[in-house]
């Protein structure tokens, strides 16, 4: 008996061409084409997929300054996340009498040195909420302004203990409104955009009169 070889049907010889075509092309491409056959400019962002070229695919020292285009790399970019606008640094002088004398912006007085009130204090609304920000406050000097008179008419130069009052004191500062640690007394500086400064003697006595000393306030974060 004898057999016979059926050969396919004109439409399977056709798939069977395309298919072996695009195999040979494939294969071609993945071992044939390189960086060198491809020309330059002619790959954009918008050619390559997202996420599809890692680190590990760029080869070292193969990208360099001028391969990058600038102002395409941001902070954010660089760290993976978005960088927090960090706040600008504010500061304000208070004068002896409890008055703004200079200040970046922003500040006013509630309360400076309340009549009946024994703890000496000024309160200071910083127009923010100042729950996450840091305070801190310094007597400024003022070494020409003799607050001893005529005991010490050389500013400074007495060396008896605290009798230099321009060079002497203590002061402190905190927000308003801590729970269980600060509470405010004006019913204006109950919030938390209100921070109260505490100047003192160097006994830690109120400062009062003459004895009242500029100071200067440092609010961060």
């Amino acid at each position: 008996m004898k057999k016979y070889l059926r050969l396919p049907s004109p439409a399977m010889a056709v798939a069977l061409l395309a298919l072996f075509t695009a195999l040979s092309a494939s294969a071609y491409a993945a071992t044939v084409i390189t960086g060198s056959n491809v020309k330059n400019s002619s790959l954009t962002g918008a050619d390559i997929q997202s996420k599809s070229i890692a680190g590990t695919d760029i080869k070292d020292g193969a990208l360099s300054a001028r391969d990058i285009k600038p102002g395409s790399l941001t902070a954010d970019r660089l760290s993976g996340g978005a960088i927090p606008t960090p706040k600008a640094t504010r500061w304000v002088l208070v004068n002896r009498a409890g008055q703004i004398e200079a200040q970046s912006g922003g500040f006013s007085i509630t309360a400076a040195y309340p009549s009946g009130a024994a703890n000496g204090n000024v309160y200071i609304n910083a127009g923010e909420d100042l729950s996450d920000n840091g305070i801190s406050a310094t007597i400024a000097l003022e070494n020409q302004y003799d607050l001893g008179g005529p005991a010490t008419p050389n500013n400074g130069t007495n060396a008896a203990p605290d009798a230099n009052p321009e060079f002497a004191g203590e002061i402190s500062t905190s927000r308003c409104q801590i729970p269980g640690v600060v509470e405010c007394g004006p019913p204006a500086a109950k919030n938390t955009s209100n921070f109260v400064v505490s100047p003192r003697e160097s006994d830690g006595q109120p400062t009062t009169g003459r004895d009242r000393k500029k100071f200067y306030v440092i609010i961060t974060g």
